[in-house]
């Protein structure tokens, strides 16, 4: 099964919008997976249907049983989040800072500490008109953010391994759930605007994506809106040895198409005829026709 990430090294890119424009163009082809686990809204394109939920079990937490407890304070004292503290009748432990390192159970005198399942959010599957689609939730406060990406991409290659392509809707940025949605992945979609901020942001996205070997392309969007930027971002790509799948115009349809929570590539215009362009290449290269 071939797994393709769609990235931007920055928020606001516009990362989604070419993910559902490329997942409709492949119906019947793809796994949808979005690993934005912090802020998923690709469903909101794909408008996911008889949605199936189970709950997602990130690091255990820590609990304290009172009978046991002597509060002597150990656990407090070796807690390097401060997410314990001893109140007047017991000693607490505060779920949002708690890690779940298990220190404080190693370090228990009263054998009073145990590590217990925590749920950190959900993990939801889902039919839509392109195929099916897996997405995940984190509770507010929940961390393990990571780890729930690794476990949507195993559910996505489980849920349906007869579809030859999950197309991974990635996180923003360069951080522990970026690495965890790209490693292993065939090949990497970098999706980068002409900014400078987006420039400096797709740079520190390249040196990540390159450590973990993966083979990359780009995909401008917006190009026109600082056509300064978008030469910029060429260079980088040459030098990079990165091949530019398509430069994306900033064409009103797009916007039009989103707020009707349809994906662009599904309608005529310039944005349309560009994606179109890099899913034919797509699937050229990874011989999905």
């Amino acid at each position: 099964m071939i797994q393709i990430a769609v990235v931007s090294g920055k928020g606001g890119t516009g990362k989604t919008v070419v993910t559902g424009a490329i997942a409709a163009l492949l119906p019947g082809k793809i796994v949808m997976a979005d690993c934005d686990v912090d802020a998923a809204n690709l469903g909101l394109l794909m408008r996911p249907e008889t949605i199936v939920s189970e709950p997602f079990t990130g690091m255990d937490r820590a609990f304290i049983d009172p009978d046991r407890c002597t509060r002597c304070g150990c656990c407090v004292t070796n807690c390097r989040f401060h997410a314990i503290s001893v109140l007047k009748d017991r000693v607490q432990v505060d779920p949002v800072k708690c890690e779940g390192c298990g220190v404080c159970e190693y370090v228990c005198l009263a054998d009073a500490v145990k590590m217990v399942t925590h749920i950190g959010g959900a993990i939801r599957s889902a039919q839509t008109r392109f195929g099916p689609f897996i997405d995940g939730a984190l509770n507010p406060g929940s961390g393990n953010s990571g780890l729930m990406v690794h476990q949507i991409r195993k559910k996505a290659r489980e849920i349906a391994p007869d579809i030859p392509l999950v197309l991974i809707d990635g996180p923003p940025g360069i951080g522990c759930p970026l690495i965890s949605a790209v490693t292993g992945c065939d090949l990497v979609i970098l999706v980068a605007e002409p900014g400078s901020s987006g420039r400096h942001d797709i740079e520190r996205l390249i040196t990540v994506c390159r450590s973990l070997r993966c083979r990359m392309v780009m995909i401008i969007n917006r190009a026109d809106l600082v056509p300064d930027g978008t030469v910029l971002l060429r260079t980088i790509a040459k030098e990079s040895d990165i091949p530019i799948l398509c430069e994306i115009p900033l064409d009103p349809l797009v916007m039009k198409a989103t707020r009707n929570r349809e994906p662009f590539s599904l309608h005529e215009g310039p944005a349309s005829i560009e994606i179109r362009n890099a899913v034919d290449y797509l699937a050229h290269e990874l011989q999905l026709i």
